[in-house]
């Protein structure tokens, strides 16, 4: 019994269907192994001892030695107190992400809500600074920050956050898409505040947008490297002690225990990852949303 042409017709666009998803799930895995191969390596790594050259694909028995020496006396003697630079990562990182998402959203709420005379040169103006780096800025900051005493603070690291232009951009971009005004209306004439307004009716639909920007900020305050090490003295965060780990395995490659490091490593993208996983579910949604409208 023959076909049809549309049969066949069906029939040939199904395989090329077929076709498509499986080169598609072929990329997909590709990309995938890409991705994860080198955490992979970092968690076998950390297994390893000192100073082993080559790569190595499958596990050691160092893990525990490793963890023990990490925490251990010679190593607080290296690279100082290994829970301390935990404890001051999370707090510079979470108090800055907090700032800088919270009040950039006051911002934003501000300018999608106000209409005032010089609006639009604010926004531009705010726009203009993201094209500012933060190393232009350093030296006036630093000599700043010695004027008030506050080198070897958090202080520095944590306050500057509230004034975030990236995480400006994309919250106002997000209100304009999903922050109808007759809500912000609808919410005066029932006599709330401007505050209780953005507290309790605002936030709330700006949670994907919190979550994606949390992500963003908390991760950019975990990796920061060049304020903590222009402003920190004493006290070190992640960044520094992975820095002094690496001069020290550099300078002294026979007797550096590389297993330390990359167990600190492991130990220290851990924070980031449970973050990640725990707002992930918000990423699309809040980019799809916050995105520009066409």
């Amino acid at each position: 019994m023959s076909m049809t042409p549309d049969v066949v017709g069906q029939n040939e666009d199904q395989t090329k269907l077929r076709i498509r998803r499986i080169i598609a799930y072929v990329v997909l895995v590709i990309l995938v192994f890409l991705s994860l191969f080198p955490f992979y390596l970092l968690i076998i790594n950390a297994t390893r001892g000192k100073v082993q050259n080559g790569l190595q694909f499958f596990p050691s028995g160092n893990l525990i030695n490793n963890i023990k020496n990490l925490f251990g006396a010679q190593s607080k003697s290296l690279y100082g107190n290994i829970w301390s630079s935990f404890g001051y990562s999370f707090v510079i990182s979470t108090l800055s992400c907090a700032c800088s998402v919270y009040f950039s959203a006051l911002t934003a709420y501000a300018i999608h809500v106000y209409n005032f005379k010089l609006k639009n040169a604010v926004f531009t103006f705010i726009l203009l600074i993201m094209m500012v780096p933060t190393q232009s800025s350093a030296i006036g900051f630093y000599r700043m920050m010695i004027k008030w005493k506050l080198t070897d603070s958090l202080i520095p690291l944590i306050v500057p956050a509230v004034a975030a232009p990236a995480v400006f951009f994309f919250m106002k971009q997000y209100m304009d898409s999903a922050l109808p005004l007759e809500i912000v209306e609808a919410s005066r004439m029932d006599g709330c505040g401007e505050f209780r307004t953005f507290n309790t009716i605002v936030l709330p639909i700006l949670k994907p947008a919190f979550a994606v920007q949390g992500i963003f900020s908390f991760v950019s305050a975990w990796n920061n490297y060049f304020m903590p090490r222009m402003i920190l003295q004493n006290k070190k965060t992640i960044p520094l002690v992975l820095q002094t780990m690496k001069a020290n395995i550099q300078g002294n490659p026979q007797v550096a225990h590389q297993g330390i490091m990359y167990t600190y490593m492991v130990l220290a993208i851990l924070p980031v990852v449970i973050v990640y996983l725990a707002l992930s579910k918000f990423i699309i949604r809040g980019i799809a949303l916050g995105s520009v409208k066409g």
